[in-house]
């Protein structure tokens, strides 16, 4: 099968095709015929960074991918609840800040725990159920645990990318007001998926037009969270996607303040993957693919996303 590894935390030029072995599933797990693979900034970040080589649980090769779509085609021998032909998705063994989660997605074939995956609905492509994995488990994890309240006003910054766009469909699901931070190109994508209100952040400072609000979702980094805290009500909940809460100077803030802010590890979880397809099947979220590549084109696709102006997601198709 063609596969791409990881010679080395690096730049683009690290990532290389290769022809491996098809793998092997053990009991407990499938072998998939990958269609769809989704890119994420946990992709660039495991590239770049040797610090986070532990991932790879010093196996060789190393291969970065965590979502993906595809077709069942074979089944371990403990495996009753899916079938060869099911058509599954899935966010696969993503590692935690201290165990190893290599999930080799980037390839033609991937073995997958059968407690990462479930059912992709028929109404939606490999496309839109590989794009709904660990941007959309992101948001929504959290929000199960700390809920929206109907009628909720909340603010969500980056709410035009991979994450932002799922967590605006969540917060409407929810029953909530939501006011959408994004750059203007994003501006139909983000009005279109539900969203109340929408702040160009490139013209506008969000706090001098935006009442407080009952809930943030942060999508954005570190400093930023001092903007966002101020706008929440007393009392409010604020969802930091990417910067740790605990122990960090935004954690005496938000106590100062009485608001609840947190941060939430992401897990791959097929439960919460089926709650997701359920709302897929029903229209009720949708995934926004914005550009597309070919496995070879992976160095392309890596390119694109360290932009940091993608609308939605990128998607490679093996």
């Amino acid at each position: 099968m063609k596969a791409v590894i990881l010679k080395k935390q690096g730049d683009v030029d690290q990532l290389s095709m290769v022809e491996l072995p098809i793998p092997t599933p053990n009991d407990d797990e499938v072998l998939i015929r990958v269609h769809a693979i989704s890119i994420n900034p946990t992709d660039i970040y495991a590239r770049q960074n040797p610090a986070l080589d532990y991932i790879f649980n010093n196996e060789t090769p190393k291969i970065l991918g965590w979502d993906i779509s595809g077709v069942i085609e074979t089944v371990g021998n403990n495996v009753s609840t899916f079938t060869v032909g099911d058509e599954v998705f899935g966010l696969l063994n993503f590692p935690t800040f201290t165990t190893a989660g290599h999930a080799k997605a980037y390839a033609e074939y991937v073995v997958a725990n059968i407690a990462d995956i479930t059912i992709k609905p028929d109404n939606i492509s490999h496309d839109e159920a590989a794009a709904a994995g660990m941007a959309a488990l992101t948001t929504w994890q959290p929000l199960i645990k700390n809920p929206i309240k109907m009628g909720d006003r909340v603010l969500i910054t980056a709410a035009g990318g991979g994450v932002g766009h799922f967590a605006v469909q969540f917060a409407k699901y929810f029953g909530a007001y939501v006011i959408a931070v994004a750059s203007g190109s994003k501006k139909d994508l983000v009005m279109s998926l539900g969203a109340d209100e929408f702040v160009d952040y490139q013209k506008t400072d969000f706090l001098k037009v935006t009442e407080p609000v009952d809930y943030v979702i942060e999508g954005l980094r570190d400093e930023h969270i001092q903007k966002t805290l101020s706008i929440v009500k007393k009392g409010g909940t604020l969802l930091s996607l990417w910067s740790h809460i605990e122990g960090s100077e935004w954690e005496k803030r938000a106590k100062e303040l009485d608001v609840h802010a947190y941060y939430n590890a992401v897990v791959s979880n097929g439960k919460d993957m089926t709650a997701i397809a359920g709302l897929m099947k029903e229209g009720l979220v949708k995934s926004h693919v914005s550009k597309k590549f070919k496995l070879e084109e992976i160095a392309q696709a890596h390119t694109e996303l360290e932009k940091n102006h993608t609308a939605g997601k990128i998607i490679v198709n093996p």
